[in-house]
């Protein structure tokens, strides 16, 4: 499969047959556009304008955006309500964290997780191959809560997401204090906005990848 960086917290997701998903399209209020992209599915975290720009998505996308099970040619998506705030919903509302199973691989998208990391979310989260994960702050959970994730999680590949870059318009912080937390040897910073994955690619390790958006 192939996961591919369209900036914020946007990724295109694509199974070996095909089948695409892109998750949490963004409006150009954040400071940038989102890249001509196409897909069978768009799956939304929250209706906030950085994250629901499904008109953004060429190819006549099913629209996905609440607590269910999907299924698609090849690929299966488990959507499990959590939320944006450490108040239940509150201060921000609900989120919706997506799991993806494609070519045997566990993908977790975990939207703008804003809550606590917790023995019974875990518990409904697992299991998870890679991790797309919001490490910004202010509106998701922080850098230091992002390392807990991923200590409690234990996935093979970390992919960060949410933070700030040059461009970025909303008060976050860059994927710098997420990435300080590991050591030098974990981390990835790509000069791609693409990977390619497969089960031979899982090593027993944690890695953090950091994708650059084109």
């Amino acid at each position: 499969m192939k996961i591919k960086y369209l900036g914020h917290s946007s990724f295109k997701l694509t199974e070996s047959t095909g089948t695409s998903v892109v998750t949490d399209p963004y409006s150009p209020e954040i400071g940038f556009s989102m890249p001509e992209v196409s897909a069978d599915a768009v799956t939304v975290s929250h209706h906030h304008f950085d994250h629901d720009n499904v008109n953004a998505v060429g190819g006549n996308p099913e629209i996905i955006d609440k607590e269910a099970s999907y299924d698609l040619p090849g690929v299966e998506i488990h959507a499990i309500k959590s939320f944006h705030d450490s108040v239940r919903g509150k201060k921000r509302g609900e989120n919706v964290i997506f799991k993806f199973r494609m070519d045997g691989l566990d993908i977790c998208h975990l939207g703008d997780l804003g809550e606590a990391c917790t023995a019974e979310l875990i518990e409904l989260i697992l299991p998870v191959d890679v991790l797309l994960i919001p490490v910004g702050g202010n509106y998701t959970i922080d850098a230091e809560t992002a390392k807990e994730y991923v200590d409690r999680l234990m996935p093979e590949i970390v992919i960060p997401m949410h933070y700030r870059t040059k461009e970025t318009k909303i008060d976050i912080e860059k994927v710098d204090e997420f990435i300080n937390l590991f050591d030098d040897e974990l981390v990835t910073e790509e000069d791609a906005d693409e990977i390619e994955l497969s089960r031979n690619d899982l090593t027993g390790e944690t890695r953090i990848i950091v994708l650059r958006r084109s």
